[in-house]
């Protein structure tokens, strides 16, 4: 019955935050949950992160940033969730906490938005937004270096932006998710190779490796059974996804990859210098504009599908 319950909530979330996104009026009003732990994580990298201790002391201190983090936002929806009301009007109003740690509608947008100047030939207007989604330098990239960044962006974060935070509230309820993202949030910000980060954000990066284990999984999973090659898809994240220097990403970027039949990762320049990733489906040709649009129809159908299985589970416990 809670499993059920839970379902509820994670899929009201979803629909909502896929039909509004994050109104930019709201946004200028309150912000946003994750902006409002940003301002919490920076503050502690700015006062913990000391440069004069040992790394053995500052892997201490940013793994206590994390643990104090994770546990403030779970209390938090942990107590949101103890004022939720049941049955129906608990699962409505705790999917209106839940949607905006769901980002199936803004990572839809921002991939569009490199997608549609690349179609017309604007190869500046797709560097320009292709650099708002990743680290790599992108006037070093042609088309099909933007077009793999692009596609590389959707598939991961099709894990840590919808496909995670939906498993841990189906597991958990609000504070599965809350903690989610606070997880997902500090990988992002503190969980760098950098000599700043390195000892610091070590615990936020194992942290986060652990938590994207299944979801991970799942969401390769999910693209190969949206897709219309699903053993193809299949065979090349079996194959290929262990390559990636990453322990999680590598699976929904070779179900991607595999599912459109293209290729993604390999070299690449990020900031602070090359990387040498091995291929994901290294005999297929380079993505292309067009096949970036498929990816964004599949996409969705992956987004469809979770919330399927979300429905089928709530009905299932009712």
């Amino acid at each position: 019955m809670m499993l059920a319950h839970h379902a509820g909530q994670m899929l009201t979330g979803l629909i909502i935050e896929a039909g509004l996104g994050w109104p930019a009026a709201l946004h200028a009003r309150i912000g946003h949950p994750v902006g409002w732990l940003g301002r919490l994580i920076s503050a502690g990298d700015r006062h913990w992160n000391d440069e004069r201790l040992s790394p053995g002391a500052r892997r201490l201190a940013g793994a206590a940033l994390a643990m104090g983090i994770i546990a403030l936002a779970a209390s938090g929806a942990i107590a949101l969730m103890l004022a939720l009301p049941g049955g129906w009007q608990g699962i409505v109003l705790g999917g209106v906490l839940a949607w905006p740690l769901l980002a199936a509608r803004s990572l839809h947008d921002h991939v569009a938005a490199v997608a549609r100047p690349l179609a017309g030939g604007d190869v500046a207007g797709a560097r320009r937004a292709v650099a708002m989604i990743v680290g790599r330098n992108p006037d070093a990239l042609d088309t099909a270096g933007i077009a793999r960044a692009a596609g590389e962006s959707l598939a991961e974060n099709t894990s840590d932006g919808v496909i995670a935070p939906l498993f841990w509230g189906l597991l958990l309820g609000l504070p599965g998710i809350a903690a989610y993202k606070a997880i997902n949030t500090l990988d992002s910000m503190i969980a760098y190779r950098t000599p700043r980060h390195l000892a610091f954000g070590w615990a936020a990066a194992r942290i986060d490796d652990i938590a994207n284990l299944v979801p991970a999984r799942l969401s390769g999973l999910l693209y190969a059974l949206a897709s219309t090659r699903p053993f193809t898809a299949l065979r090349v994240m079996v194959k290929d996804a262990r390559h990636h220097r990453s322990p999680n990403a590598g699976w929904p970027e070779a179900g991607f990859a595999g599912a459109l039949g293209i290729r993604l990762s390999g070299p690449r320049l990020y900031a602070e210098g090359p990387s040498r990733d091995a291929w994901l489906n290294a005999g297929a040709p380079d993505p292309t504009a067009r096949d970036l649009r498929a990816g964004l129809a599949l996409y969705i159908r992956v987004v469809a599908l979770a919330a399927a299985i979300l429905l089928l589970i709530m009905l299932a416990g009712a």
